[in-house]
């Protein structure tokens, strides 16, 4: 699966940001997706994700109640919504596929090493 983030930029602090993925290919609507985030120097963070199905989504703590995951099956794309950004959300966001199951397929957190398909960071910059 060939993944294509796009929506980063330089925002000022308390703005906002959507990021957009789009995972061309038949499969889409069996993909858990996750948003996952490095600053230099950080680990990797899980930021958003969204089970196959959609129903399900999990939120990194800090972000929780600031940013939001969708998903459009339809159009085989995965969106982040972005509001009220702070310096430190400041990083490179990828985002990442995982097959699914019908046993998993409601699942949305994986860890970054589940995931299987990545696409390219899009950059994100939060001055203050």
């Amino acid at each position: 699966v060939q993944l294509q983030a796009s929506g980063g930029g330089l925002v000022q602090a308390g703005g906002s940001l959507r990021l957009s993925c789009a995972a061309p290919g038949r499969a889409f609507s069996t993909l858990g997706m996750g948003w996952i985030r490095q600053a230099p120097g950080k680990e990797r963070d899980v930021v958003a994700a969204i089970s196959a199905t959609g129903e399900y989504t999990y939120y990194l703590p800090g972000v929780k109640g600031r940013f939001t995951v969708s998903r459009d099956n339809a159009k085989n794309t995965v969106y982040l919504q972005m509001n009220s950004l702070k310096p430190e959300d400041t990083a490179a966001y990828h985002c990442a596929s995982r097959p699914t199951a019908s046993y998993n397929r409601d699942h949305a957190y994986f860890t970054p090493d589940d995931y299987v398909d990545w696409g390219q960071g899009t950059l994100v910059t939060v001055s203050s």
